[in-house]
């Protein structure tokens, strides 16, 4: 059957082994066409229209796969849900299994839906110009690398609720380059409730690149134990409950590592902006520890940081974070919960600061981080409009410019 033939589909499928889960192609489709369930994203062949929105987005290029099949037996969202792994291609009855055509860039896009979609997304879906290339993908679930714990500490105050940990995770002699904005897919042990083996649950590297200990090959990730669900409803959550128990010593399943670009700029003189909340300042930790171990290069840029959390107790790395110079970042913290006083979150004090946030932003050199709840993105972009504003900049233009650039960047959840 010729690939002209009506009959014949070019399906957009998920690979469901590469996937980590992360809901953006699903809030970038522009029509509704990706759907998922407790395991799997899927596309839904009657819906899909090929815009290919949603694939600069995708960190993984799981997104990005497609098959050749009979228009009357393209695999239904049904069987996708329950997928494992991509079947083989040619695999419907009748369809020759040929090469697909390579995906557009966005920017060669016909769809005006797919235009649209770029315009409205928060944020940028390229890397910087000067960040370093960015390895993905080196280790599946079917072929995960093993790391050894070799640290597990708690960054919260006893005390409180949040029960946060740094874990410092070692690959031995196995190769595992990462780059600080780039995430790992840890697999928990055991089954999930259709008794089969857990998907990887994504966390962001909270180490530079050179590793948590300099010149060792490890990483460190922030998780937060999981006791209730968005609702407040009591709940454990199956990975970070698994984390934050694990000893020196055990042995841990890793994937990835994921990520194209969130990633920091390179050149000297790049200035950084970071938003944060809670453990979103995992990325923000290891940009921060990049630049303090390069102090002596001296190479400039200004690094100013907006940190949300309930309560200072709550902060994780408070105590490091204080004990940082003035003059190497700018700090503002935001107490959402704090004991006799108003609530407060990072926008607010984004707004307090305007003035000094509003120089960054008019700065062509300056990066934009933000990452945390998504709820925290209106209110970080009406805070980073009225910046601009107090700078008599036209914010729809430069949040343009600055998506264009690769120069804002957000990671919610």
């Amino acid at each position: 059957m010729p690939l002209a033939d009506a009959a014949v589909l070019r399906q957009h499928l998920i690979d469901p082994e590469i996937c980590i889960r992360c809901n953006t192609c699903e809030e970038t489709c522009p029509i509704g066409a990706v759907t998922h369930d407790a395991r799997n994203y899927v596309v839904d062949p009657a819906v899909c229209n090929g815009c290919n929105a949603c694939i600069p987005p995708c960190p993984t290029g799981a997104i990005d796969n497609w098959r050749n099949v009979a228009r009357a037996l393209a695999y239904s969202t049904v069987e996708q849900l329950g997928w494992d792994a991509l079947p083989a291609e040619g695999e419907r009855q009748g369809v020759v299994a040929a090469p697909c055509a390579p995906v557009p860039p966005p920017q060669a896009a016909e769809s005006a839906g797919a235009r649209a979609v770029f315009d409205r997304s928060p944020g940028a879906t390229i890397p910087p110009w000067s960040a370093s290339h960015p390895y993905v993908n080196l280790y599946t679930v079917h072929e995960p690398i093993i790391a050894t714990v070799t640290g597990n500490h708690r960054v919260t105050h006893a005390d409180c609720a949040s029960d946060t940990h740094h874990i410092v995770l070692d690959f031995g002699s196995t190769p595992f380059p990462v780059l600080e904005g780039q995430s790992v897919g840890i697999i928990p042990p055991g089954l999930d409730d259709a008794g089969r083996a857990h998907w990887p649950r994504q966390y962001s590297v909270a180490s530079p690149r050179d590793g948590e200990r300099a010149g060792y090959n490890n990483v460190a990730l922030t998780v937060k134990r999981v006791t209730v669900d968005r609702e407040g409803r009591a709940m454990r959550g199956v990975c970070s409950n698994y984390l934050c128990d694990l000893a020196k010593g055990d042995r841990v399943q890793v994937t990835g590592p994921f990520g194209n670009a969130f990633l920091m700029p390179n050149h000297p003189g790049a200035n950084l902006l970071m938003i944060c909340t809670g453990t979103g300042s995992a990325p923000m930790r290891a940009m921060t520890e990049r630049r303090r171990r390069r102090r002596h290069l001296r190479e400039g840029g200004r690094l100013m940081l907006f940190f949300g959390a309930r309560s200072e107790a709550e902060l994780p790395y408070f105590g490091p974070l204080m004990s940082l110079p003035p003059a190497f970042m700018d700090i503002h913290l935001a107490y959402s919960r704090a004991p006799g006083a108003p609530r407060r979150y990072v926008q607010d004090a984004m707004r307090e600061q305007a003035d000094a946030l509003g120089g960054l932003l008019a700065h062509p050199d300056t990066y934009v981080y933000v990452c945390g709840l998504k709820g925290m993105e209106a209110g970080v972009l009406d805070a980073l409009a009225h910046a601009a504003a107090a700078r008599g900049l036209e914010w729809p233009v430069l949040w343009g410019a600055l998506k264009a650039e690769g120069r804002l960047h957000f990671e919610t959840y």
